[in-house]
């Protein structure tokens, strides 16, 4: 009999605030998966009950919720009491008597539901798809984030870090894996959090907490050591293995530290979004050097003293591929797995996994797991829209050679990948051969800062000729420097200050039409690679249906858009 189970990430009440998501397991193999965000088209989808993505999971399998054997929730509230000392300082700390007093009757009512009724909100939501509900179990955050990176590894043992703003009181943990045993090594406890030092740091700078720390990265590279930053950081924190940050964070979010800055600094924080003055991208700058040395030297000093160098790696703080890189690049490290949903819609991947031995999770190659359109439901989406299509009898060679000629490509196919990265499922192509192309993409597509980068999906094979140490990395979640000579092939996808880059490889059985695609642009080019962002306008999620691909179609400066066999091309003047 097949065994279901649902895993969801909600944001809501006590489970955080987030990324929530849900994946459907089906005799111990996620079968869809998808975050919130994609439906609700608001990124981040904050502060959410994942309704929607609970009933694509469900429907994928044509199931009720009766139909299930469990539900995993990766959080379990009754840990919260290890820091609700925290909670009531902070709640002390609130101005005004009632707003003190409000803070602390809201702390109460939280702590008293955390430890007595844990389940009791998310149960009280769920009845609305039918009752008797199966089992609810709430499940460790921290342990959620190390199964998503271990299980799917294919190490037989390794060091596993998982890093974020907080879980339910630990902000950082140290994991040996072997067999099929997570034991904590080390834990940091919240507010003591990496997290949250790099979202002040990214407040600070004009951004949005837990939205702009990638762009934060990207600014790095253009700055410079700084000693007048760099000193008073220093003299504030703890960085390396003892790390502590408290100083910035001992409060939750980010208005306390962006004042302790404020004020360490003597400069307010930035009012103008994406502008920044050389002593901004300094800041970028030592922000990312202090965050790269403290958590490699965590690694490194746990590979000594645990015998493995595997590292594999989960949590939101491991989006930022800079450190990805410095982790693999470490000399004590052999091999490195990141788990490429790292933030926390990936935690239901690792509550679904966490059920099993890991020598039964088969390595993960690819996050093909949302929903999927079919040709003639498309056909039947234009012509009922009379939009004027065509179906190229070598789809691929057709659209390899109008990228080839400078057009850019909205390209949607097959299912949706989970995850922040899009991965030739629902991706934006143009040519990656010239500052040109990206400067296109940017303002006409993205309507983005000009400085930022783009990246490329490459042949694997193809790997180590444009890649110093090029390897298989078929996320997008881990850098590289490109190689001196190959420079010039790939302008348009490498950082313009470092020539650094985060590539996707690609192999035929991960993605077929997509690897035929980039074949057929380097039989025209030479160049087995293609700029690929993903599809979304500014500050909106990844596409998932065609509807929505077609809007930002027109709304956009794409030149073609490809939806699975079918092609829309905009005529000579629209798209001039």
């Amino acid at each position: 009999m097949t065994n279901y189970l649902l895993a969801f990430k909600p944001s809501i009440g006590l489970y955080g605030q987030h990324d929530p998501s849900a994946v459907l397991f089906e005799d111990g193999t996620p079968v869809f998966g998808v975050e919130e965000e994609r439906y609700t088209r608001e990124k981040h989808a904050t502060d959410t009950f994942p309704e929607q993505a609970i009933q694509a999971c469900l429907d994928h399998r044509n199931l009720e919720i009766t139909d299930l054997d469990r539900i995993l929730l990766p959080y379990d509230p009754r840990l919260q009491r290890k820091i609700a000392r925290h909670y009531v300082t902070d709640a002390i700390r609130a101005p005004g008597f009632a707003r003190k007093l409000s803070a602390l009757e809201q702390t109460l009512v939280n702590q008293v539901r955390s430890r007595f009724v844990p389940t009791r909100e998310i149960e009280a939501r769920l009845e609305s798809f039918g009752t008797p509900l199966p089992p609810v179990e709430p499940l460790e955050h921290h342990r959620c984030h190390a199964a998503s990176a271990f299980h799917p590894s294919a190490f037989d043992e390794a060091v596993v870090l998982t890093v974020d703003a907080k879980g339910e009181y630990d902000s950082t943990v140290v994991w040996h894996a072997s067999g099929d045993r997570l034991k904590r090594v080390r834990t940091y406890e919240h507010p003591n959090s990496l997290g949250l030092f790099y979202a002040i740091v990214t407040e600070y700078l004009g951004y949005r907490m837990f939205n702009g720390e990638g762009k934060v990265m990207g600014l790095a590279p253009y700055g410079e050591d700084n000693p007048d930053i760099e000193r008073p950081l220093r003299d504030l924190l703890e960085t390396g293995v003892e790390y502590d940050v408290t100083a910035l964070t001992r409060r939750w979010g980010t208005g306390h530290g962006v004042e302790i800055l404020e004020d360490l600094f003597d400069r307010p924080r930035n009012e103008t979004r994406g502008e920044f003055d050389q002593w901004e991208k300094d800041l970028a700058h030592t922000a990312q050097k202090l965050l790269e040395e403290t958590v490699v030297e965590i690694a490194e000093t746990a590979v000594s003293r645990l015998g493995t160098a595997n590292v594999a790696l989960a949590g939101g703080v491991v989006l930022n591929c800079k450190l990805n890189k410095c982790i693999r690049e470490s000399p004590v490290v052999d091999d490195v797995f990141i788990q490429p949903v790292a933030h926390d819609a990936g935690l239901a991947l690792g509550a679904g996994w966490l059920q099993q031995d890991p020598s039964d999770v088969e390595r993960q190659t690819n996050v093909y797991l949302g929903p999927e359109y079919d040709t003639a439901e498309i056909r039947s989406t234009l012509e009922t829209n009379k939009i004027a299509y065509s179906e190229p009898e070598n789809l691929e060679r057709y659209v390899a050679e109008r990228l080839a000629d400078g057009a850019l490509v909205g390209w949607f196919q097959g299912r949706m990948e989970m995850g922040p990265r899009a991965l030739g499922a629902r991706s934006i192509l143009a040519d990656p051969r010239s500052v040109e192309s990206r400067d296109r993409v940017n303002k006409f597509v993205k309507h983005r800062e000009e400085w930022r980068p783009f990246a490329p999906s490459m042949l694997e094979s193809a790997a180590e000729t444009y890649l110093v140490n090029g390897q298989p990395a078929p996320f997008m979640i881990d850098a590289y420097d490109s190689r001196p000579e190959k420079v010039g092939d790939l302008e348009a996808v490498l950082h313009p200050a470092d020539d650094s880059t985060r590539p996707q490889t690609v192999r035929e059985d991960q993605n077929p039409r997509y690897y035929r695609l980039i074949s057929e642009f380097g039989d025209i080019t030479g160049v087995p690679v293609v700029l690929n962002t993903s599809f979304n306008d500014h500050a909106e999620p990844i596409v998932r249906t065609p509807t929505q691909a077609i809007k930002d179609f027109y709304g956009m400066g794409l030149d073609v858009l490809v939806l699975e066999d079918l092609v829309v091309e905009k005529d000579a003047a629209q798209s001039a």
